[in-house]
């Protein structure tokens, strides 16, 4: 069922933590300007077309209102939680832009309870996660021994770690020190040894090269960690086929979205600050 709200949206609610929310939009003919809300949980998803669907809040949260076994690729940039390190580090970062993501104030938690978020966070992307589909995620060097060792726990497969490097890095403490031009990303399966994985044949390295995120991907607002289109399609190309479902719920500027959206994926996406989450939603719809 559903209500009209007072702007003209339709609300749909309903009761079950659990849904498979595609499967919902599909039977109730979702468009745009929905929202599918949840009483128990008091979540809100919002319909923006057929096939994404988006939500403004902690991810976990949400996850608990996506259906068992009914994600095909989960591809996400979640916080790496190094606030507090770079605090202490002798760089130039406060001269840099202000919205550096060591002074943005979501990187900043303390060890332990950053690892019982991501431990959750694992544990949730085990239940929503068809067997055998993937998890992507991009961390900093010095985490990945935490992060396998917490997904490990909930039945991901470690498949490799592999690095993207930027071709034209900020030249931060380039005069003290190597400048930092790469990150690192974390290859698993979920409860089994090998997924989807598209190389048509063709050797695919554990390294990739790109550009920095380009002034274009950034014309309706930037985010201080925003990955280019470029990067995110090589990764949906490659780990998951039309019309899957992408999750991310650390969803940033969208960028997941964006290359799902124009690779004909279904998506998913979760982005607790509200900035953040109206700059994704805008660039979805603008693409």
């Amino acid at each position: 069922m559903y209500k009209e709200s007072i702007e003209g949206t339709k609300v749909y609610e309903v009761n079950e933590p659990q849904l498979n929310l595609f499967s919902f939009m599909e039977e109730n003919n979702i468009k745009d300007k929905c929202l599918i809300s949840s009483k128990s949980t008091r979540v809100d998803f919002e319909s923006i077309g057929n096939n994404t669907l988006l939500g403004n809040g902690n991810c976990t949260n949400f996850m608990k209102f996506i259906k068992t076994s009914t994600v095909d690729l989960i591809l996400t940039d979640p916080p790496y939680n190094l606030g507090n390190f770079m605090h202490k580090r002798n760089t130039n970062l406060v001269k840099m832009r202000k919205n550096q993501f060591a002074y943005a104030g979501w990187d900043n938690l303390e060890q332990e309870e950053w690892e019982k978020e991501m431990d959750v966070f694992f544990h949730e992307s085990n239940r929503v996660l068809k067997k055998g589909g993937t998890l992507l995620i991009f961390m900093s060097l010095i985490k990945i021994e935490t992060i396998i060792k917490l997904a490990s726990k909930h039945k991901f497969y470690y498949k490799t770690t592999g690095i993207w490097h930027k071709t034209n890095p900020m030249p931060r403490n380039m005069n003290i020190h190597f400048v930092n031009s790469t990150e690192a990303w974390v290859y698993f399966i979920n409860d089994d040894t090998s997924g989807t994985f598209n190389n048509e044949g063709k050797l695919v390295h554990d390294f990739i090269e790109t550009s920095l995120t380009t002034a274009k991907e950034k014309k309706l607002g930037k985010h201080p960690t925003q990955k280019p289109i470029s990067l995110m399609s090589h990764f949906i190309k490659h780990l998951s086929n039309e019309t899957d479902v992408v999750l991310d719920p650390f969803m940033g500027s969208g960028t997941t979205g964006v290359c799902s959206r124009k690779m004909n994926r279904k998506f998913i996406g979760v982005e607790l600050d509200n900035i953040y989450y109206e700059l994704s939603k805008n660039r979805m719809l603008d693409e």
